[in-house]
């Protein structure tokens, strides 16, 4: 498979300023976030779009920079959340809380919840007005069906009256629904702080138990994901996608992905040769107004068996801009993670520090707040050395603050 785009692909994007070149020419290469943002917006622009923009069919948003450079791009209105909702309406797992009419709480990063505010305070006021400071549900609701929680960045910096307020708004999801039911939607180590805050201070027994859980802000480490599935028995299913594109691939609740490639199609690249880390290549014609072909996400995925084949994904695995280079080749966030869970599952948060290459020193935390066992730690410290290629030292902390973008980085950089 050469990636080339259908006949029919070319049909929809042939006049489009960026693509006509490569449409003379007859061969797209891989479109890089740099050529999209080079002579933006009019290397996009044709009428239909400008059409599309003065009827508000079509809307200018920055991708959310959470991984790499904020990007403007062009897409329909609420186009990411009706990915979601979509999605959600068809899963085999969670299909049921949607079609029974569940509200959704989002439990996610701050600037999700602060986006939300912003939107709601410029319909009430005018494009120049701002939230408040610490805006009310009604503030943070994203339409009748979801709202937002997280008011804080740094979730394991809640205290408990963070932890009981939020409680105490999704009571109110589960009060609206005649079953009591409801549908979570967060970033899994938000959900882990949470759940692990409302054991240590005794309440958990007033949590509100959901009947469906999805996890699609960040990687989720397996240890959240299997510390999410002890405390919860409903669904806990992954969405993987972004702002750009939509959702591209979901979980069952066993943790095995499927394609979700509605008007999409994916190849995969390895990172440098003989790698079994692939760049996901996307073509995807779902935003009409932003068509983008063979575009590198940025994102990097393994296969059952190291092959190209993207029929075969089983793992996307972090970020291209955040591997590490070994003696033994590139390593992703997703190899250190296995490393971890391997030696130990009261490993809560971990992040490596790489920057000096002749060690490696990896900070973690635990659920449990205390230091790993001498048996689990020499697992892990070994683990590690073999992983990077470098002497390890582990550093138990209490805590590791989270990014300034809301996510955990895996792997420390130079600031």
């Amino acid at each position: 498979m050469n990636g080339q785009p259908s006949s029919d692909v070319i049909a929809q994007v042939k006049d489009i300023p960026i693509y006509r070149p490569y449409v003379e020419r007859g061969h797209f290469p891989i479109l890089e976030k740099p050529e999209i943002a080079r002579g933006f917006p009019d290397n996009w622009m044709t009428p239909t779009l400008a059409a599309a923009l003065a009827a508000g069919e079509a809307e200018f948003v920055l991708s959310t920079g959470t991984n790499h450079a904020r990007m403007q791009i062009i897409r329909p209105p609420y186009f990411l959340l009706n990915s979601y909702y979509r999605l959600w309406s068809e899963h085999p797992d969670i299909a049921d809380t949607w079609h029974e009419g569940c509200r959704r709480v989002s439990l996610t990063t701050v600037l999700a919840t602060e986006h939300v505010a912003r939107v709601n305070a410029r319909k009430r006021g005018g494009p120049e007005a701002e939230p408040d400071p610490l805006p009310d549900l009604d503030q943070r609701r994203l339409d009748e069906r979801t709202f937002y929680v997280n008011l804080r960045r740094d979730p394991a910096l809640w205290d408990r009256a963070d932890v009981e307020r939020m409680i105490e708004e999704i009571r109110t999801a589960q009060a609206a629904h005649p079953r009591g039911r409801y549908h979570l939607d967060c970033s899994g180590p938000h959900l882990a702080h949470l759940v692990r805050k409302a054991v240590d201070w005794g309440l958990w027994a007033s949590f509100p138990r959901p009947a469906s859980i999805v996890h699609a802000y960040e990687y989720a480490p397996l240890n959240v994901r299997r510390y999410l599935q002890h405390h919860f028995s409903c669904p806990v299913v992954d969405l993987f996608g972004s702002t750009e594109l939509g959702y591209l691939f979901y979980s069952d609740r066993t943790g095995a992905y499927r394609p979700y490639l509605d008007r999409m199609s994916v190849e995969l690249i390895p990172v440098e040769p003989g790698s079994r880390i692939h760049h996901l290549i996307v073509t995807s014609v779902r935003n009409p107004h932003m068509p983008l072909v063979r575009y590198r996400s940025g994102d990097c995925v393994r296969t059952a068996d190291g092959s190209p084949d993207p029929a075969r994904i089983t793992r996307f695995c972090g970020r291209e801009k955040e591997l590490l280079k070994t003696p033994h080749g590139p390593v992703a966030q997703g190899d250190l993670d296995d490393v971890v869970t391997a030696a130990s599952p009261r490993v809560f948060v971990h992040q490596l520090d790489a920057r000096d290459p002749s060690r490696a020193l990896l900070h973690y935390t635990t659920f449990d707040g205390a230091p790993l066992a001498p048996v689990e730690a020499d697992a892990l410290r070994h683990g590690v050395a073999a992983l990077t290629g470098r002497d390890t030292a582990l550093d138990h902390r209490a805590h590791i603050p989270i990014g300034g973008s809301g996510k955990y980085a895996w792997l420390a950089k130079d600031t």
